[in-house]
């Protein structure tokens, strides 16, 4: 297989070495070229959308917008002016480096990680498993590819950080309560690392905290990323005025420039990122490019009222209002090119170093442009709020997935002896390190990390024991456990159950057959609902969906609340984004454990907002097979979901 593969890989790379030599303006690679290297990516012209508006600026450390408006022939000058500034810091805190940094062992042009037995194992799935604890991280499950890749737990990582990132960064840690410090420290320190990581489980408290952690390790990557290459364009610039051979080992590029992909479900997330990034830069020296143009576009508009973030306290649950709080757009993309002085917000994509996008932005982009080669030199994804973008379209995610670090179409005036020889070898997916962040895990969540991430330096999981969710006393609680062969026909068989058996056991009660909510996780098995429903006989029912209209709402819930419509059937995508307190509830049926565990228990409180309501009035099922283990875990705990499993009852 390996062979086969390095065939195709070949094929492919001489393609487009042979599509650049050809190209009119492309400048070819030859043998013994000694000429010194233009810089990657080097500047093109700007399409009339790309060019930032000039807005008032909101801060004393942000540039005016009207820099934006100058000819591209003067931010090339600037551009350059600060490279130069960029040569002298790489001469200056050349001391810095360290052979044995993480950054460069693992992404070094000499890397040797990636062998052949280590790619062959993350393309079987066939990693060494190890349990163990990683700090305030707490429990992790280790995935490794021999023991040479396996993390020590008696000598964790060292927190590589670059001094002029780290005193920035410590300075705003000292303000942090101690718990929230450990673990930013206890996150970077497995970053360094450069393995894979997800976080399976995050609170609204350190969340944020979380982002800065992330964000100073990925500026530092980038930062010593661009530092690797100044040095060599001087080195290059220096023997060619000698009249000297060029060294040889100067491979310090990717195919493209950016390195950094950051996925997002809305654009007010990118705006706390944008944050949690600014938080580790010099000032008041560092300068912010365009950011009053990005409040604008990512902000709400001028003039809207937030309802959620200026409602009272509890008026809506906690997590619903930092998830959907400020602008709620979910299709967006934008570049942002770092300097030694400056963050530049809104670059064109083939100049930029990081990538903050939503998954439906990218694949739009992708699809109108006909080529991803802007991800094909992605060395860090990040994708945050993973829970979120299950309530979204989850192929989106997949569609991006499948196009990281793939070859290019074009050659984008790269110079190949520049090329890092892994990219070379299409071995770019084996060493990118994955970030994935999430509130809770969903199949697809799991999926994700068992299939699509292949870092041979290993992976991590974090793993903690959820104890049982609160619920209002005196209900009785039914868990109701159908048996199926496989994953493949638990949606058929959880389906036959619900009809033949549950369904019309409930139908036959006089109490149980009217104010009677069923609610269904699935999209696909909503509709599959919805429809039996509909074909259905003497079913009085009405339906709220993610796609119902404000007037739809409104005549369901006012319908379900008088007793005109008997069932009414939710989706959690439309308890996700719109968090209706619904009245009127005396019997619910889960066609399956809702994935967001709180929403089990706000279903239960909703009865007794109507008066004269006890528990003894209120009925619960919920039908489950032993694959919904994850969701059954945040609903009864650790512990007694076990118990569900294996025996079937609470």
């Amino acid at each position: 297989m390996a062979i086969d593969r390095g065939s195709e890989v070949t094929t492919q790379l001489l393609t487009l070495l042979n599509v650049s030599a050809t190209k009119a303006g492309k400048r070819k690679w030859e043998e013994g070229d000694n000429k010194p290297s233009e810089k990657l990516n080097k500047r093109k012209t700007l399409h009339f959308e790309d060019i930032p508006r000039p807005q008032p600026s909101t801060s004393a450390t942000t540039l005016e917008d009207t820099e934006t408006r100058k000819s591209e022939s003067e931010e090339v000058q600037k551009d350059e002016d600060e490279e130069m500034e960029d040569k002298t810091e790489a001469v200056e805190e050349e001391k810095e480096e360290d052979v044995e940094d993480p950054y460069e062992v693992h992404f070094g042009a000499n890397s040797k990680l990636v062998t052949d037995s280590r790619r062959e194992i993350a393309d079987n799935k066939s990693w060494k498993t190890s349990k163990g604890k990683h700090g305030k991280l707490g429990g992790i499950v280790e995935y490794f590819t021999d023991e040479s890749t396996k993390l020590e737990s008696n000598n964790p990582s060292k927190i590589a950080i670059l001094d002029r990132l780290k005193a920035p960064f410590e300075e705003h840690q000292s303000k942090l309560p101690k718990e929230l410090a450990a673990l930013q420290n206890a996150l970077l320190s497995l970053l360094a690392s450069q393995r894979d990581l997800y976080i399976t489980r995050t609170t609204l408290e350190t969340q944020q905290s979380l982002r800065e952690a992330i964000a100073l390790h990925a500026l530092n990557h980038v930062t010593k990323k661009r530092r690797r290459v100044l040095k060599n364009n001087e080195r290059l610039t220096h023997a060619s005025k000698a009249g000297t051979a060029a060294p040889e080992d100067v491979q310090d590029q990717g195919f493209t420039r950016p390195s950094v992909l950051v996925l997002l479900p809305f654009r007010s997330f990118a705006l706390r990122w944008l944050s949690a990034f600014t938080t580790h830069t010099p000032s008041p020296s560092y300068q912010v490019e365009n950011r009053s143009r990005f409040e604008s576009e990512y902000g709400l508009p001028a003039g809207a009222v937030d309802k959620l973030a200026t409602a009272e306290p509890g008026t809506y649950p906690k997590d619903h209002v930092e998830m959907f709080k400020g602008n709620m757009d979910d299709s967006f993309r934008v570049g942002i090119k770092l300097t030694r002085k400056s963050v530049k917000l809104f670059s064109e994509f083939y100049g930029c170093d990081i990538i903050f996008a939503s998954p439906l932005g990218l694949r739009m982009s992708i699809q109108k442009e006909k080529n991803a080669d802007f991800l094909s030199s992605i060395e860090m994804l990040i994708v945050d709020q993973v829970d979120a973008l299950t309530m979204q379209n989850w192929e989106h995610v997949q569609f991006v997935m499948s196009h990281l670090n793939q070859l290019p179409k074009e050659s984008h005036d790269v110079d190949f002896s520049r090329i890092k020889p892994w990219y070379l070898d299409g071995h770019a997916a084996y060493l990118r390190q994955s970030i994935l962040i999430s509130a809770y895990e969903t199949p697809e969540t799991r999926a994700l990390f068992n299939h699509s991430l292949k870092n041979v330096a290993g992976k991590v999981r974090t793993e903690r024991k959820w104890q049982p969710i609160s619920v209002p006393e005196g209900i009785d609680q039914n868990f109701i456990q159908f048996e199926c062969s496989g994953p493949k026909d638990e949606a058929d068989k959880r389906f036959q159950y619900f009809t033949t058996q549950l369904l019309p056991s409930v139908l036959k009660s006089a109490v149980q057959s009217v104010n009677t909510v069923v609610f269904v996780p699935s999209s696909f098995d909503f509709i599959r609902v919805h429809n039996y429903f509909r074909k259905t006989p003497g079913i009085n029912f009405t339906v709220l969906s993610e796609y119902s209209t404000n007037q739809d709402i409104s005549r369901a819930r006012q319908s379900f609340f008088n007793g005109k419509k008997s069932v009414l059937l939710v989706s959690e995508r439309f308890h996700f984004f719109r968090r209706y307190k619904l009245r009127g509830i005396r019997n619910l049926i889960f066609y399956a454990p809702p994935d967001h565990a709180q929403f089990y228990t706000e279903f239960l409180s909703y009865p007794f907002m109507d008066d004269g309501v006890e528990p003894s009035d209120v009925t619960c099922r919920v039908l489950y097979s032993k694959y919904d283990w994850l969701k059954l875990e945040r609903i009864a705990g650790t512990e007694g979901a076990s118990e569900l499993i294996t025996r079937g009852t609470l």
